[in-house]
């Protein structure tokens, strides 16, 4: 790791507490979040000579906090933020600042920072995207790409969303239970958004995004802890835990992808699947069906399964198919579609899909499929312009080398028949 990776990963774990905070103690999110910004700088110049505090967040949270007081007493003329040799040993301060700070509050600073993000005052778009860049610290760009939209658009979505939380006199006081209710479908989709974003890097990405899905099972986590009998929220939890079960064998030592029919399943953590099992079957048990519940269902349907060839495919269509009733979207056909193929075949999989190409036209993983259908069709021309098309919109090394893969057997097969 090099000198300053370790201290960036520090403070992207340590970012929603520290905010939280922050945010908590001077009530103005752009003032908490340029406070972080600037104890973040500080870190960065002391950090690498005296090594990290003891409690980072602690450390974050007072510096972030002298820095804001100076800002504001500069306003108004008054004294200036005290020498950095007067911080740079914390050890004897950090621990009773943040309580006096935070109370008995500090370990929920976090999800008040996540349920002001996403006030209902807020359009949904605007919430997740608002909690995405402050509470995660992810990029605009990044936040884009998961909505699939310009950067541009995106910027103008958080500059939206910060305005009006600003100006709409939101108060910082942690929601009582009738509002947290309504915030949580929220909340849940922000989590699962940063859980994609670190589950979904390619290889190259891993090292740097690999604490996402761990922050976002740590926040789902806290969630079920005021949640404790919400099956969504064990849903959500239980649908991160199948999918990160399966991390360390998604991907070959070239970094190349490995789809799931060829991962060594010995390699998938059972601890991790034991829990997100129990958790489904908890839920399930409640008998109020939901999107997360329902994806979770299906992930559990591929972690029960002890060899390729044992998969429920024909359960999967039917979850697929309760699943495009309360959650109907394009992606969720083109995932149901995989299902039809191994059940009934690939030409009404193709069928299936052939209608989403418009609203789908910038997505690599419909070009894929498409591609894949096509070829075991024994379309191969059509076959070879879908891959192309995916080639053009793979996002990662590993996807454009996946579809290589394609492409270079498309060409021995034409070999051979020549």
């Amino acid at each position: 790791m090099s000198e300053f990776a370790w201290i960036d990963a520090a403070l992207t774990a340590a970012r929603p507490q520290a905010i939280g905070a922050l945010l908590r103690y001077f009530r103005d999110l752009d003032l908490a979040e340029e406070a972080f910004q600037d104890a973040s700088l500080r870190a960065l110049r002391s950090w690498p000579q005296n090594g990290p505090p003891r409690d980072v967040a602690a450390w974050l949270i007072m510096v972030g906090r002298n820095a804001a007081i100076d800002q504001v007493r500069r306003r108004g003329r008054q004294e200036a933020l005290p020498d950095e040799a007067a911080i740079s040993d914390l050890d004897d301060v950090e621990t009773p600042l943040a309580e006096r700070l935070d109370g008995a509050d500090y370990r929920d600073d976090v999800l008040r920072l996540l349920f002001i993000c996403c006030h209902p005052g807020l359009p949904a778009t605007q919430q997740i995207a608002l909690a995405l860049r402050i509470v995660s610290g992810l990029s605009v760009k990044q936040i884009a790409r998961a909505f699939m939209v310009g950067e541009t658009a995106m910027e103008r979505r958080v500059t939206r969303a910060k305005a009006r939380i600003a100006g709409a006199g939101v108060p910082f006081e942690a929601p009582n239970p009738a509002e947290r209710a309504e915030r949580l479908a929220a909340v849940a989709a922000m989590i699962y958004l940063v859980f994609n974003e670190g589950y979904s890097a390619g290889a190259a990405e891993r090292d740097d995004k690999a604490a996402l899905p761990i922050e976002a099972m740590r926040l789902a986590r806290l969630l079920l802890r005021l949640y404790p009998a919400e099956p969504e929220i064990m849903g959500l939890m239980a649908l991160m835990l199948l999918h990160h079960s399966r991390s360390t064998s998604r991907f070959d030592a070239a970094g190349e992808i490995i789809l799931l029919d060829d991962q060594d399943r010995r390699l998938w953590d059972r601890r991790m699947i034991a829990e997100g099992l129990a958790l489904i079957d908890k839920a399930i048990r409640h008998r109020q069906r939901g999107p997360y519940q329902v994806q979770a269902a299906i992930a559990a349907m591929h972690a029960r399964a002890l060899r390729p060839q044992d998969t429920d495919w024909a359960h999967i269509d039917e979850l697929y198919a309760a699943l495009e009733q309360l959650a109907p979207s394009p992606v969720v056909t083109l995932n149901r579609a995989v299902a039809v193929s191994k059940v009934r075949g690939a030409e009404p999989a193709l069928a299936m899909i052939e209608p989403l190409g418009e609203r789908l036209a910038g997505y690599f993983h419909f070009f894929g499929l498409k591609g894949a259908l096509l070829m075991q069709l024994g379309r191969a021309a059509e076959a070879r312009d879908a891959f192309n098309q995916a080639i053009a919109l793979a996002t990662t090394p590993a996807q454009a080398t996946h579809i290589r893969q394609h492409l270079d057997q498309l060409a021995k097969d034409a070999a051979l028949q020549n």
